[in-house]
Parts: structure tokens; C-alpha cells; sequence
């Protein structure tokens, strides 16, 4: 509890998720309080995320995109907003924010606490200076509104989106609804670097399916101009991408320099350090949303995480704060998203591969395939699942693609993950259960049990990148699979059904890797030769479904099987 002004007067910098969130959460705290929002831009409080969908018609009204006007904050909250109103300037020792008025007047404004929310800005990388008038950004509504206009006078049947993140893939659905012929540029080997390399892949499979033409690992060196407009995207390696529409996605950065000038601490990853309840190194102004660093939980650091999850639920606390002087403390983030790509979508919590080797962080992984209902019940959907843990079985992270189901999936791992959970734990979770809605085994439990099992050395998993040159490798799939699905050079074949009757065919000389299609048969075979005495058994993680996704070159065309 801290000592308040009666009434305090609260001015926030900045609206949309986490400015928004604070000014009506600071307001149910405290009835009497002076509110006063300051918004550089036209709108205060609207759908970042949902951006993408209004270019594409799937979201039908811009109105859609307005989550609360100026109007409404005063009928409702009796808050102030003043849009196209920029601070300039923090005078800490007066307690004052000044700035500049989009009709280029002066305003200055005092403060009992100040709340900071000037979010992230998309960083603008250089070819983007030799762009024209059909380059562009998506980040407010007015770069919306202006891909609008210009696809309006300028019909489009060419379009190269440039950069193959969350906010890109969503851009690339859309202009392929619009009925655009897309391509898509990522500098980094993958889609969707939260993921790991073989999650990835399903999803660019899914790009190559629909038609869109993917330059992985590809920079673009400059922009070809003609009449200024972008006539075609020249990459590094020489290749040129003819088009009508640019759209630059590559990441974005805090907007801190507010906060930087006034003297206010950062952290090692360039956001603003605030404490659990959002408070700066000037304990009279706090700070939320994108510009600041959040704890990880597991990574147990700080770090930026620009998602809106963190951004209004850091407002909520921070708007409480200010008001009343207490609140609950401000949560973990785990950096928990998701994205669909047409048919298919795509989730991670925690960490992937990339960060726990960064981290110094020792983990194993575990994938399964299994439906997102009973697989009896019509309409059963393949899902791919991947968690990550550590030796102790402390769960790490998970990753999930597939049609339908994931978001389920991720947000209960997500929610063990928040309460420090195990792989014992998540398999032991008493989740729903009927045909429509899952399984009496749900996927989660089945990753689970994978990483018992492979914990317990029952059997050990093999990574699905792993190098194989030393195994002595044992097919079990059937001949019928054999032909039409991939297969490991030198693999011997033997059904699993006639495993028992021909373990004179195997040597006990050098470890061994059993394979199926998904993992499940690879396992019972696996448990069989161990039993028998055969030493150093490894299932192949994920199955032989993961091996044609090494390289993303070619969508697969074979007709997979399903069966486990």
C-alpha cells in the first residue's frame, strides 16, 4: 500500500491493449480519480490483431476493429481521452508530461502517477527507403486503411509479404482470400521461429499446398522501383519476385524513447525494467505492454514479449496500482501464441530448442500424432504435439499443429507451465472426455507417456534429426506403407505383427532404431526387443511422418497414412 493524493490525478501515454486496459481498471478501483488518456493516433482503443482479417474480408466492418471510442470512456468511465495528442517530454521532478497536438498546439499536463504505454513500433529495414507507393507496413489502422485504398485504385494480382512471422502469415491467408497470388520472404531457414524446425515444416507445407511461393533463408537486397511504384523484390542470391503489393512484416522493437530520455531503467533486452506491479525505476510511473520486459517463467529472466495476453493483464495491475495504491502482484508470461495458416494452426508455449540451448537449458523432447477427438467419432483430425522437458521431467515447453484441437492442447501445458509442472503431472491430469471432444487418452496424456517412457529408458527416444548412421534400423510399418510413404536407407523390414517370429533377422552389435509412421507400433516393437535383451533400443520420435519434413522444397504429395 502506498500513499495516495485524494482524488489522484492519473494520466496514461498511450491506448489500445495495455493503455485502455489500465484507464478502465484504474476507474472500478477508484471512483474519484482524474483519468486523463493521451493517444497520439486517431483511435484510442482498437484490434491491433485483427488487422490482417479486415484486409482480407473475413472481418467484414472496420467498425469491428474499434473496441472503445474517446465517447465511450467518458459516458461510461467519465475518463478523458484526448487523441492526436504525442508527449515529447517527462519532467520527473515537476511531475508533468508535455507535448505536441496534431494541430501542432503545446499541451502540458500534471501527474500524481503516470502510466506508460507506448507499445512497439515495426522496425523498418532499409530496402523499404527505396519502396513506393504499394510498399507497406500493417501496424495501426491507418497502414490498414491505406493497403485498402491502394487496392482499390490499383487491383492486385501479385503480392510479396516479407517476413514469415505470426503477423505475415496471417497477411499471407488473407491477401490469398482476396484471390492474390502471394509470396512470402523470411531471411531466417523457417516459418515461425518460435518453433522448432520439423513444426515448421508442417506449416510450410501447408504455404507450398495453397499455392504461395516460399523464399526461405532468402534477404532482400533492394526494391525495384518503376514510376514509383515497386515493380519486383530483388533477394540477395540474384532472384526476382515480380509484384503489385509489398507488405513488410520483419519484426518489431519497443518504443522507449519517451521513457529513456526521461532517465527511467532498461533491462538487457531493450524494454523498460518494471516491477510485479508494473512500476518503473520511478516508483510514480509504471509501464506496460510492449515496450516493457516481462518474467519468464521458465526461462526465469526477464524478457520483451509483445503479445496483447501480457499488455492487459500488465494494465490491469498497473491501473489498480496507480488508483489504489495495491493490487495483485503481475504474473509470468510464457509466450504462449497461436496462428492459423489456412486449414491448419500452430501454437507454442514456453520454450523451444533454440532458447534451451541458449540457456544452457539440458532437455529432451517428445512428439506424438494422434486425432483431436476419439478417432471413431466422424471428423477426427490429425494434430502433431511436441513438448519439451528436462531430465527431472520438469516440463520446458510445447509446440502443436494440426486442423483443429490446439489451442486446447497449448493452453493446458501453458497453464501447467505457470504452476511449475511435471510430465507426471500433465499425465495425470483428469481432463473432459467424450467422442466429440477428445479422447479417454488425450494427445496431452499420450506426449506425456512418450516422455515418461523415454525418461524411464523405456524405450529411449531418438530425435527425428538425429544421425542415424550408427543404428541398426528396424521398419515395422507394413509393405504397403513401405511403398508409398518414406523410408530410411538400409532399414530391415519386418512387420510388427511378425516381430516375435524374426528376431533371429537382428543383430545385437550396435544400437537399435525402431520406426513406424507416428511412433506408437515403433514403440511396442521397441518395448519387445528390450524385453528380449537387445541393448541400446531408441524409438524414433514423432515417426517416419517427420522425416519428409527435413527440407520444405516440395509439398508432399503421397496420401499419408493415419494409422498408429
Amino acid at each position: 500500500m502506498i500513499d495516495l493524493p485524494n482524488p489522484p490525478r492519473i494520466v496514461i501515454v498511450g491506448g489500445v491493449a495495455g493503455g485502455a486496459s489500465a484507464a478502465a481498471r484504474a476507474r472500478r478501483c477508484n471512483a474519484d480519480a482524474e483519468i486523463t488518456v493521451l493517444e497520439k493516433g486517431p483511435a484510442v482503443s482498437f484490434a491491433n490483431c485483427g488487422l490482417p482479417y479486415h484486409l482480407g474480408g473475413e472481418i467484414e466492418s472496420r467498425d469491428k476493429l474499434i473496441v472503445a471510442t474517446p465517447e465511450l470512456f467518458w459516458n461510461r468511465f467519465r475518463i478523458r481521452v484526448k487523441t492526436g495528442h504525442e508527449v515529447t517530454h517527462i519532467d520527473r521532478q515537476a511531475c508533468t508530461v508535455t507535448g505536441r497536438t496534431r494541430e501542432g498546439k503545446d499541451f502540458k499536463l500534471p501527474y500524481d502517477r503516470l502510466i506508460l504505454a507506448t507499445g512497439s513500433e515495426p522496425y523498418r529495414p532499409p530496402f523499404m527507403e527505396d519502396g513506393g507507393q504499394n510498399v507497406f507496413q500493417l501496424w495501426t489502422l491507418d497502414d490498414m486503411d491505406a493497403i485498402l485504398d491502394y487496392m482499390q485504385r490499383r487491383p492486385c494480382k501479385k503480392a510479396t509479404v516479407i517476413g514469415a512471422g505470426f503477423v505475415g502469415l496471417e497477411v499471407v491467408e488473407q491477401l490469398q482470400r482476396r484471390e492474390i497470388e502471394v509470396s512470402l520472404v523470411e531471411r531466417l531457414p523457417q516459418v515461425l521461429s518460435p518453433l522448432d524446425s520439423e513444426m515448421a515444416r508442417l506449416v510450410e507445407h501447408e504455404l507450398l499446398a495453397r499455392g504461395v511461393q516460399l523464399h526461405l533463408s532468402a534477404s532482400v537486397e533492394r526494391l525495384l522501383t518503376d514510376n514509383q511504384r515497386t515493380s519486383a523484390v530483388e533477394l540477395a542470391d540474384g532472384q526476382t519476385i515480380a509484384t503489385d503489393l509489398v507488405i513488410a512484416g520483419t519484426g518489431v522493437r519497443p518504443r522507449t524513447q519517451l521513457a529513456r530520455e526521461a532517465g527511467l531503467e532498461l533491462g538487457q533486452s531493450g524494454g523498460l525494467l518494471i516491477n510485479d506491479y508494473c512500476q518503473t525505476s520511478d516508483p510514480k510511473i509504471y509501464a506496460v505492454g510492449d515496450m516493457v520486459e516481462y518474467y519468464h517463467g521458465t526461462l526465469q529472466s526477464r524478457t520483451l514479449m509483445p503479445l496483447a495476453g501480457p499488455a492487459n493483464r500488465a494494465g490491469r495491475v498497473a491501473g489498480a496500482h496507480a488508483a489504489c495504491g495495491t493490487a495483485k502482484p503481475l504474473g509470468q508470461v510464457q509466450g504462449t501464441a497461436i496462428v492459423r495458416v489456412f486449414e491448419l494452426s500452430a501454437a507454442c508455449t514456453g520454450l523451444n530448442e533454440r532458447a534451451c540451448r541458449q540457456s544452457g537449458i539440458e532437455y529432451r523432447t517428445a512428439t506424438i500424432q494422434a486425432t483431436h477427438h476419439a478417432g471413431y467419432f466422424p471428423g477426427a483430425q490429425l494434430l502433431t504435439l511436441k513438448i519439451l522437458y528436462a531430465p527431472s521431467g520438469k516440463l520446458l515447453g510445447a509446440q502443436a499443429v494440426g486442423p483443429e484441437g490446439i489451442d486446447k492442447r497449448i493452453d493446458v501445458v501453458a497453464t501447467m507451465l505457470h504452476m511449475g509442472g511435471t510430465i507426471d503431472d500433465l499425465a495425470n491430469l483428469d481432463l473432459c472426455y467424450a467422442p466429440p471432444f477428445g479422447a479417454a487418452k488425450d494427445p496431452i496424456h499420450m506426449a506425456a507417456f512418450v516422455a515418461q517412457n523415454d525418461l524411464a529408458m523405456a524405450p529411449r527416444l531418438a530425435a527425428f534429426d538425429a544421425d542415424f548412421s550408427d543404428f541398426q534400423i528396424v521398419d515395422v510399418r507394413s509393405a504397403s506403407e513401405l511403398s508409398r510413404l518414406p523410408h530410411l536407407p538400409g532399414a530391415t523390414h519386418i512387420p510388427l505383427d511378425e516381430l516375435s517370429d524374426r528376431l533371429h533377422d537382428l543383430q545385437n552389435d550396435k544400437p537399435m532404431l525402431t520406426v513406424c509412421h507416428s511412433g506408437k507400433r515403433a514403440h511396442v516393437a521397441a518395448c519387445l526387443l528390450q524385453g528380449k535383451g537387445f541393448q541400446g533400443v531408441h524409438n524414433l520420435s514423432g515417426g517416419m511422418s517427420l522425416q519428409r519434413l527435413r527440407s520444405p522444397s516440395a509439398p508432399g504429395t503421397e496420401e499419408e497414412s493415419s494409422k498408429p
